[in-house]
């Protein structure tokens, strides 16, 4: 019975990493959400307008 064991903990452990490994190649998902990538490309705009403008740290009325 010992060996019994001894045999099904390697073979666990190949069933686990062979999952493991189908699971780690798989193809990513497509975002598929338009809204979402214009709404996160009109705030990377937003945000270049802002750093352009020239309000930057030490300017304007932040503490000291």
């Amino acid at each position: 019975m010992a060996a019994l064991a001894w045999l099904i903990i390697p073979v666990i452990a190949a069933v686990l990493a062979m999952v493991w490994a189908g699971w780690a190649a798989r193809t990513p998902r497509s975002t598929g959400d338009p809204a979402s990538l214009a709404e996160h490309q009109r705030f990377l705009a937003a945000m270049e307008r802002s750093t352009r403008t020239g309000a930057g740290v030490g300017e304007g009325g932040g503490p000291r």
